[in-house]
């Protein structure tokens, strides 16, 4: 069970908020304690980008387990809880509905009676009234400037206050920023293969064969050979003609090979942030700063 006396350790720490399967929902933001006893009761997660969102999860059931805090739900449910501001204080109805969520009913466990009444009714509406009567005997709650969160600065300005009626000094603390980075997905790529049709055109040389007449006077050298024939008659001669005719012939090659690769860049990303810083006033002493 997490007590206040965890509070400036757990804070001062920087530790994360884990689910029950050591999942990370979120960086550890701030505690939020009840305001009649002092106890936490409630914890923020700071998620998103840079943590700039922050979930409240109830304390109840949840241990440590050394800088973090391990709560008994999952990441989704806390992302689904209600939202509410991280503004100091718990209003009765903003919890009400964040006990909903956690399906705790106010901290409060109701039976049903045979009148069909709550029998623990009574005791929901004193810890209610209780939410609404915190008085400047909170300790660490009134330094504050009252409100329901409870942090280690709040409780190291009830220490100073003390020590001030001793004559000893006072602390001047002011937030800083610390920007982080987290690696989320944001896109896919793949390689995808498909055939096109494309028209190809080559030139290239083809042969083909033409009659041509030739005619060749009677020598001593041929007149024999033109002597044979029949003296008078009909006769035909006949030539077949050749030519050569395209063929066309196709193969699949391998021409290239692709692959997927991925780099790192770096850009520049401003942030913008409030911060708060306590500044200190001294009534009825002149300032001796030189």
């Amino acid at each position: 069970m997490l007590t206040k006396e965890h509070i400036d350790d757990l804070l001062n720490k920087n530790g994360n908020i884990l689910s029950a399967d050591g999942g990370k929902i979120g960086s550890l933001g701030q505690v939020y304690a009840d305001d009649d006893n002092g106890q936490p009761t409630w914890v923020t997660a700071r998620t998103g980008l840079f943590g700039t969102s922050e979930s409240f999860i109830p304390l109840e059931g949840a241990r440590l387990e050394g800088s973090d805090i391990v709560v008994p739900y999952t990441k989704d449910q806390v992302k689904d809880a209600p939202r509410v501001d991280a503004e100091g204080h718990l209003d009765p109805s903003e919890e009400d509905r964040l006990y909903e969520h956690y399906q705790l009913q106010g901290n409060v466990t109701y039976t049903e009676a045979a009148s069909g009444h709550r029998a623990d009714s009574g005791r929901a509406a004193e810890q209610s009234a209780a939410r609404h009567s915190a008085t400047e005997r909170d300790a660490g709650f009134a330094a504050a400037g009252g409100g329901g969160t409870y942090s280690a600065a709040d409780d190291r300005i009830a220490r100073d206050a003390s020590r001030l009626a001793d004559g000893d000094a006072m602390t001047r603390s002011e937030e800083r920023v610390n920007v982080g980075t987290e690696r989320q997905a944001t896109g896919r790529a793949r390689l995808r293969k498909y055939v096109v049709t494309e028209n190809v055109t080559q030139t290239g040389p083809v042969q083909r064969e033409e009659v041509r007449l030739e005619r060749e006077p009677i020598t001593e050298g041929n007149r024999d050979d033109a002597l044979r024939g029949p003296d008078l008659g009909e006769a035909e001669h006949e030539v077949v003609l050749h030519e050569e005719r395209p063929v066309v012939d196709k193969e699949a090659v391998p021409v290239e090979r692709v692959r997927l690769d991925t780099e790192t860049v770096t850009d520049e990303m401003t942030v913008d942030e409030q911060v708060r810083k306590e500044r200190i006033e001294a009534d009825g002493v002149e300032d001796t700063r030189r």
